[in-house]
Parts: structure tokens; C-alpha cells; sequence
């Protein structure tokens, strides 16, 4: 199944689609810290920054030869010679996550308007290259209008689909990766299309509407087109069982973590060889260095979370007057036993002891921040959507954010999957560069894509059998 990868950020999608029996033929990403990571892991050793560079002098058409092109999708399309090349190889689908949201199918001739240029450049790509499979992955939001009397963009881009070139049969579905495999809560809207001729000879249809993955144990019904859920409610993976064996917990709480492992094992065989061979510690697992304000705040907080009090009492206590500060901290912590430990700092002494409530009510006051989203998650359920900045998501055992690593294990990456480049990036940058966090943040589910991948695959492998009757 030769398939290419466009806006391929570190390469999520790509990961599922060669383990379920894909063959990249080329992927393409405009961030060379996103590509470097994409290219390290799939066709050659980047962690020489030099020689990533290197890389970066070579025309687009060498760089196509190396199966990473870092440009953008415009400077694709605006060269025949490599339009022709990627025609030649007879391509069986045409993946990626092109920006959406601001979709519209008048769009095609605002081409000033990014909102629209993107997602119409993947169009194009596909009218010119014709493959037998396409497949969009894009956020919830998209289903949403936000014009009276217009429709969604996803509604749109739907319909352009179906009439672009000669035509494809177009699934929509609402996929989310914790029916898939995935110890995390991660909804996402994906078109998933075949070339109207294969669609014929396979007797397939598209149903109306958007097919969602929550619904499958209620109704049972999935369409031709739609991936079938492999993880039913009730069993989806945890927090705890993604990364328990990965330092603070203890060996009681392993919970489900070596069936989950398995898994990700059973992954590795898409990413290049030399990178299988890891040692037992994983990369990108340096735990964030936090000040000792910012560590005492997560202790807090995992103390909230541990006695079920609402974490937001904190950012609830900034609006109101030093008296209602203290109020309010002192009934919402009324249930609190004394002595309590919470740790203030990670170089000894790291503990304090607080002995009294209005020990504890003092500390809240100096605790109080504006920050309303900053949540423990709990050990015991899927994480949360993994996102592209980290501040938000507190580590159930410890007074930190979550590793690169461990999100990377929420998403679905085996150990061996190496993310390269700076760890985090300041607000004023994050338009240029794309660190090791947002790469995690932005990819595609491996789970997700994976179960898009068989389904294609199987799909494409019984075309080619009426074919080969014929």
C-alpha cells in the first residue's frame, strides 16, 4: 500500500499506516524540526544536527529520493517533474492533516486566504495524483458552523472531496483514539475516501452523516468505510497502565502497564531498525525542572485532587478580597487530616510538613494563581487530549508536568520513536518552531491510524483481487 504523507508533522499518521503493511513513498512538512524527528525515525540517523542541515541544502527532487520533502505543499505542486514522479508510483492513498477550519468551497479562489489555501493545496495534490484512498484527520471543531445559514467547513470539505477529480466516495466519521487502543481521551473528525471506480467494484457506499466511534456498543453497526473499534467501554487503558514502569509509582500500581507495552512493541516494526535498538531507559524522559512555587502549587493540587475537591479553587480564590480568600479556602478544605506532606521543592528538603488548617488555608492564599486549567489527572482513567503546550496536565504520583515521553506513550509511540529538537519553546516563537511537545501534540494517534491503516489496506488488497480476476 504506497501512500504519501502531507502536513506530516513527526509522522503519527505515518507510523499507523506502515505498521498496518503501508510503504511510504514520500512524506511532507514544512517545519524542519518536525521533519527531522519524521526522518530520523523512518529513513535515516538526524541526530547530528549538522547532518540533518546537510539534508536541508538538497533540491526538492533529492529530497524526494530521501522520502522527506521540507517545504511547504505549494512548492510541491508548482514542480511538473516532481507531480510526474509521484503519479509514477501509482500511489494507493494520500493521508495527512491539512489546517481546516476555516474551510469554505468558495474558498478556491481566495488564495490570499490561509484558512483556505491549505486544505484546497491537498486537494489539489489529489486531483493531480489520483490515488485510491484518501484519508483527512482534523479536530471536532470542524463539524461546527459558526455562519448562520452555512454550512460546516467539514461539511464543505466533505463535498469538495466527493467531486474533486473523478470522484470519490467520502466517509465521514468521528473517531476517538481510546476505542482504538490509545490510554487517552482524543476525538478527532476524519474523511475517509475511496476513488469512486474502486468504490464500485467494491460495492461500497458512504452513509449520511458523521459515523462516531463512541456510539459502536449501543448501535453495533460500523460502515464499509469507518475503522472498527478494537477497545470496547470499560477497557480502555489507563493513565497508570501507559507508564507506571516509568519511575514514582509503586510496583502495586503496575495495573494493566506490560499488556500495554505489548502493544507498543508490536509498533516498533514501522520505524527503522537502528532505531529499535534501545536501551532500557527511553528517550525523552527528563522530567521538566519546575521553581519551587510551581512544584508546591502541583503538590496542592494532587492534594485537592486526592480529597475530591474541585483543583480550580485556587484560580476561584484570585477574584475575591483576602477575607474571602481565606473563607473560601477554609470550608473547601474543611475535610483535610493533619499532619499532611506536600512537597515544595524537588532539592532537599523537598517536603513540608503542614500541621493545622490554617497552616494549610496560609499556603493556599500564597499558592493562588490566575490559572484555571492547570489539573491533576487521575491514575486510574485515560488521559485527557494530549496537547501541543504541556503546563496543563499535572502527573497524578509526582509534583510535575508529564514528560515528553509519557504523552508520547498516551498517543501511541513505541520507545524507540525518538523525538529530536528543543524540549519547549517560548510564546513568542511557537508560530516558528515546532519542539518536541507540539510534535507530540499535533500528531495523529498511532492507534488511530493504524486501525485506518488495516482498514485500507484490506480494502485495497480485495480491489486488487477483483482486478487481478478480471
Amino acid at each position: 500500500m504506497k501512500f504519501v504523507d502531507l502536513f506530516s508533522g513527526c509522522g503519527g499518521l505515518s507510523l499507523g499506516m506502515e505498521r498496518a503493511g503501508g510503504d511510504l513513498v514520500a512524506a511532507v512538512e514544512k517545519s524542519d524540526m518536525a521533519a527531522r524527528t519524521f526522518f530520523h525515525n523512518y529513513v535515516a540517523d538526524a541526530a547530528d544536527l549538522r547532518v540533518w542541515q546537510q539534508y536541508l541544502q538538497r533540491s526538492l527532487r533529492r529530497q524526494f529520493e530521501g522520502k522527506v520533502l521540507v517545504t511547504e505543499l505549494a512548492n510541491v505542486l508548482a514542480d511538473r517533474d516532481l507531480i510526474e514522479r509521484f503519479k509514477e508510483r501509482d500511489l494507493d492513498a494520500v493521508v495527512g492533516g491539512p489546517p481546516c477550519q476555516g474551510f469554505s468551497l468558495a474558498g478556491r479562489r481566495r488564495k490570499d486566504d490561509l484558512r483556505n489555501r491549505l486544505a484546497w493545496e491537498y486537494l489539489d495534490f489529489v486531483e493531480r495524483t489520483e490515488p485510491k484512498a484518501v484519508v483527512i484527520e482534523n479536530v471536532v471543531g470542524m463539524s461546527q458552523s459558526f455562519v448562520k445559514g452555512e454550512e460546516s467547513s467539514f461539511s464543505q470539505l466533505q463535498a469538495a472531496l466527493t467531486n474533486i477529480g473523478s470522484g470519490y466516495v467520502v466517509q465521514a466519521v468521528r473517531v476517538n483514539a481510546v476505542h482504538y487502543g490509545a490510554p487517552q481521551f482524543r476525538p478527532r473528525l476524519m474523511l475517509i475516501a475511496l476513488r469512486s471506480d474502486v468504490a464500485k467494484k467494491l460495492r461500497i457506499l458512504a452513509t449520511p452523516g458523521i459515523w462516531k466511534s463512541d456510539f459502536v456498543d449501543l448501535v453495533g453497526d460500523v460502515p464499509p468505510l469507518a475503522p472498527v473499534p478494537t477497545t470496547m467501554s470499560g477497557r480502555a487503558f489507563s493513565i497508570r497502565d501507559a507508564i507506571s514502569d516509568l519511575g514514582g509509582w509503586e510496583a502495586a500500581d503496575a495495573g494493566r502497564n506490560g499488556e500495554y507495552l505489548a502493544g507498543l512493541r508490536q509498533a516498533e516494526e514501522a520505524v527503522r531498525p537502528k532505531r529499535r535498538e534501545i536501551s532500557t531507559d527511553p528517550p525523552n524522559q527528563t522530567p521538566r525542572r519546575h521553581t519551587d512555587i510551581v512544584v508546591t502549587r502541583f503538590s496542592f493540587y494532587r492534594m485537592l485532587h486526592s480529597y475530591g475537591i474541585d483543583q480550580r479553587l485556587l484560580s476561584q480564590m484570585s477574584s475575591l478580597d483576602p477575607e474571602g480568600q481565606k473563607s473560601t479556602a477554609k470550608r473547601a478544605l474543611a475535610n483535610v487530616e493533619f499532619p499532611l506532606d506536600l512537597q515544595c521543592s524537588t532539592r532537599p528538603p523537598a517536603a513540608r510538613t503542614i500541621r493545622s488548617l490554617d497552616e494549610l488555608v496560609e499556603l493556599g492564599v500564597e499558592l493562588i494563581t490566575r490559572k484555571h486549567s492547570q489539573k491533576v489527572l487521575s491514575a486510574s482513567e485515560p488521559s485527557r487530549t494530549v496537547v501541543t503546550l504541556p503546563d496543563d496536565y499535572v502527573h497524578p504520583m509526582q509534583s510535575r508536568i508529564f514528560t515528553v515521553r509519557e504523552l508520547a506513550r498516551f498517543q501511541g509511540f513505541p520507545d524507540s520513536f525518538e523525538f529530536l529538537g528543543r524540549e519547549t519553546t517560548g510564546a513568542h516563537r511557537r508560530k516558528l518552531e515546532v519542539p518536541q511537545y507540539t510534535q507530540v501534540g499535533n500528531a495523529v494517534s498511532p492507534w488511530q491510524s493504524f486501525a485506518v491503516g488495516g482498514l485500507l489496506s484490506g480494502l485495497l488488497a480485495e480491489y486488487r483481487g477483483i482486478k487481478a480476476s478480471e
